[in-house]
């Protein structure tokens, strides 16, 4: 995991371009929305997966529904959305995570299902090469033998 500043810079284009999946996390603003056009073209330049992460949202925002409705036209949105809640920064002020601060609490249940939707399209985005090797090579076996 390598988390980038959200800025289009060669070395950014560098480790996107060395990446298994991109995670795009997105404000539900506009000035957030247009912003990452950037971000999906330079995946998109290099053939690499991407997903949208909608953070920092506010509870019962008709702009974080309408946000996720505008990214899901782009690409695959993560359904576990990040509200902005106080506990997130309150975690930084040593080091930890919202899971280290309060386990049980709505934001580590936040993290919990945005790292499955994460872990799910990495593993995808992994094995889809994968297989399609193998049903080059099988299909290369069948057609010699």
């Amino acid at each position: 995991m390598v988390d980038t500043p959200p800025a289009i810079t060669e070395a950014i284009g560098a480790v996107v371009r060395s990446a298994e999946l991109v995670l795009i996390p997105t404000r539900p603003s506009p000035h957030d929305l247009r912003a990452v056009g950037s971000t999906v073209e330079l995946a998109q330049a290099v053939n690499k997966p991407f997903i949208f992460a909608v953070t920092q949202a506010k509870s019962n925002a008709k702009l974080t529904v309408q946000a996720m409705a505008a990214l899901s036209q782009h690409g695959a949105v993560a359904p576990a959305i990040v509200h902005d809640r106080v506990d997130y920064a309150g975690s930084m002020i040593d080091g930890r995570t919202v899971q280290e601060t309060d386990a049980k609490g709505r934001s580590a249940a936040e993290m919990v299902e945005l790292w499955g939707f994460v872990k799910a399209q990495m593993t995808k985005s992994t094995k889809a090469p994968n297989q399609e090797k193998l049903a080059d090579e099988q299909e290369a076996r069948h057609a010699v033998g």
